[in-house]
């Protein structure tokens, strides 16, 4: 009994401790505004439902808010780097519970369109300032943890959030708006009560993304979160048209096994990240991405619920070995008074990944399948082989 009971203390401090209070601030900001996330998974609901919009006017407006989220990355990047990651973050927190608002009283196109272009512009740029700031804050050794529990905590929030959007929904969607700027506000005093300027004094930032551009490494590792955020995105795009419409699966089923890819997360994520984080980045950041491949290339012979689950399980096992690792490697490759702009590329990346995952992945689904999963398989274990590229590249930083 005494060496079971002397084990939990360690092996608990191997999950959370080491890692300083302001940390803490900002990974408890970060699930209390996923708690809140209820509108963004409803929108295109709201907007056809609510506001009576075609599914092509509604298409537009989600395009509007796109083209925000693209500029938003490159903006934060700067405005962390040259005014500080407190501000950034605590300001678009702030701006996106006012343009949340506006949203959700808007009723008009023109009006809606315009919130949802400022909405799309202000909603991610917390991103490239968090990112920044954990590098700031945590060693070296520990950012992969550190990442990761910040990836644990978005997918814990974000779970709950949506199930419960989903019954507040049915009450009325200005409950959803609330609620989401309410959590952006409480997010954003905890950041500015709890958590000190991190950004690195002495160090002249200014200019625009001309240094980040030039660094090779990081171009190169942008192309290899590109593609793993193009593979990822199918989540959010073809993988429900394609089991609700080609294989045929019940909106309810699939809903159920896709509740598994949350559930394993929380679960699992927790329990391997130290050890995962002691690991080489690159390599294991590889692995992390063919696995994810062979789940998606699997799904191309998925004819039941069952199936689902078993492919659900597979690139759920490649996102959790990726989970907290391309932030560290991030944080490695920047100058410590770029950090923002090196998030900001990063984020870049995955906010490219949402428009190009739907638009790539309905034309390979009109041709098959196959043609789509092979392909989105293919560009996993592509970005794998560029990422062992970089590989000595990123231990030399």
């Amino acid at each position: 009994m005494s060496s079971t009971t002397a084990e939990k203390p360690s092996f608990v401090r191997s999950m959370v401790g080491g890692l300083p209070r302001p940390f803490w601030a900002l990974w408890g900001g970060t699930v209390v505004n996923r708690l809140g996330t209820m509108v963004m998974p409803f929108t295109g609901v709201f907007l056809t439902q609510s506001r009576g919009m075609s599914l092509a006017a509604a298409g537009l407006v989600m395009g509007v808010f796109g083209a925000g989220s693209l500029l938003s990355q490159f903006i934060s990047g700067v405005l962390t780097d040259r005014i500080g990651r407190r501000v950034t973050l605590t300001g678009g927190m702030v701006a996106t519970a006012v343009f949340m608002l506006a949203l959700g009283y808007s009723t008009s196109l023109p009006a809606i369109l315009a919130s949802m272009f400022c909405l799309g512009l202000v909603m991610d740029i917390y991103r490239p300032a968090s990112n920044a700031m954990v590098a700031d804050l945590v060693s070296p050794e520990e950012r992969p943890r550190a990442y990761g529990l910040l990836f644990w905590g978005v997918n814990l929030g974000y779970s709950i959030g949506v199930t419960a959007g989903g019954w507040l929904a049915q009450l009325g969607f200005l409950w959803l708006f609330w609620i989401d700027a309410v959590s952006c506000l409480i997010f954003a005093v905890l950041v500015w009560r709890a958590v000190p300027e991190t950004r690195p004094q002495g160090h002249e930032s200014t200019g625009g993304f001309g240094v980040v551009l030039r660094d090779r490494v990081m171009l190169g590792f942008t192309l290899v979160v590109l593609g793993n955020a193009v593979v990822y995105s199918q989540t959010l795009s073809m993988l429900p048209v394609a089991m609700t419409k080609v294989v045929k699966l019940p909106l309810g089923t699939y809903g159920l096994a896709m509740a598994l890819n949350g559930v394993l997360i929380v679960i699992v994520q927790p329990l391997v990240s130290g050890w995962l984080g002691r690991r080489d980045p690159a390599r294991t950041f590889a692995l992390g991405l063919v696995v994810m491949a062979a789940g998606f290339a699997m799904t191309a012979f998925v004819t039941t619920a069952w199936g689902l689950v078993a492919t659900i399980v597979v690139w759920t096992a490649g996102e959790i070995i990726t989970a907290g690792i391309p932030g560290s490697i991030v944080a490695r490759l920047a100058p410590s008074h770029l950090r923002g702009r090196y998030s900001g590329l990063f984020g870049f990346a995955w906010s490219l990944a949402a428009v190009l995952a739907p638009t790539l992945g309905g034309v390979l689904l009109e041709l098959g399948s196959k043609a789509l999963w092979f392909t989105i398989g293919g560009v996993g274990a592509t970005a794998a082989a560029g990422m062992l590229l970089l590989g000595p590249a990123v231990r030399r930083r």
